[in-house]
């Protein structure tokens, strides 16, 4: 009972996050089996174990280190790990620049992770360096980390969807080892908006309508023209700096504040359409 409330607190920090309904149905899965498992072995009856290795496939900004560490939390509530912390790590934590430095670096990587999740962002980058790039090496040292300490951290590889795809081909035995791979697609502009007031909500502002058709048509316009659109972390960057000009704005006024001064983010608290952060800040200094 008491696990089953850990897992259902630290569940709804992953249910309020916008969309990702698949990642969503497979951890309550993954929760499901282990309930079931319990039940088996208190029958007598046969209970396998199982791989939850990862790949998240997703763009910027999509949630995949925030779901991987909210993962992390959960697996530890349901027993699957002992610790649930997060090591997050790229290239440059795993490949060393001699013979013999990558596999004690990768292998120190694995160390960190045990008991938890190792989740490597841009995974793809350890193959791309050709047959002679010490890549290679840590990729095979993943692998034999994954054997030999089956049950006690889980590898989350990390990455653009088709450099995710091509990665794998790399290495016919990659794919097998992670049984379970999760898209997250792109947010809509629906879904966009939703973030950004829940984003400005947890820091106490709320944005007002005008602002919000102001994000939208941004936003229609970034998806469209901006091959490198960040989904969320985009989002994340607008309302600080909204909060940064909402600052500058509200200083400039010669009258008493009140707490809904404070709160509100208005249309003009939002320099988007074309303007650099520079050239409206300029625009708003006193003269």
């Amino acid at each position: 009972m008491q696990a089953m409330e850990a897992f259902s607190d630290i569940y709804k920090e992953l249910d309020k996050m916008i969309g990702l309904d698949e990642i969503k149905e497979l951890v309550f899965q993954i929760y499901a089996i282990l309930q079931i498992k319990q039940f088996r072995s208190q029958e007598g009856l046969q209970v396998s174990s199982n791989v939850y290795h990862m790949i998240f496939k997703g763009n910027p900004g999509t949630g995949k280190t925030s779901v991987a560490r909210i993962i992390g939390k959960l697996f530890r509530s349901m027993g699957l790990l002992s610790k649930g912390h997060l090591i997050e790590v790229e290239r440059a934590d795993l490949v060393g620049e001699y013979i013999g430095h990558t596999a004690l670096k990768t292998r120190e990587m694995v160390k960190k992770a045990l008991g938890g999740i190792l989740f490597i962002d841009e995974a793809y980058s350890l193959a791309r360096g050709g047959d002679k790039d010490f890549g290679k090496e840590s990729i095979d040292c993943l692998v034999k980390s994954m054997e030999d300490h089956k049950n006690d951290f889980i590898l989350i590889l990390a990455g653009y969807p088709k450099e995710i795809e091509d990665f794998l081909k790399t290495n016919p035995g990659l794919p097998s080892r992670f049984p379970i791979q999760v898209n997250f697609p792109d947010y809509t502009i629906d879904q966009l908006i939703e973030i950004a007031k829940q984003m400005a909500a947890e820091r106490e502002y709320v944005i007002l309508p005008e602002a919000i058709n102001k994000i939208k048509n941004h936003l229609m316009q970034e998806k469209l023209l901006n091959l490198n659109f960040s989904n969320a972390r985009h989002i994340r960057n607008l309302i600080e700096k909204a909060i940064r000009f909402q600052a500058v704005r509200l200083v400039r006024r010669a009258r008493k504040l009140t707490k809904q001064d404070l709160v509100n983010l208005t249309h003009e608290d939002f320099y988007i359409n074309g303007k650099t952060e520079e050239e409206s800040y300029f625009n708003l200094k006193p003269s």
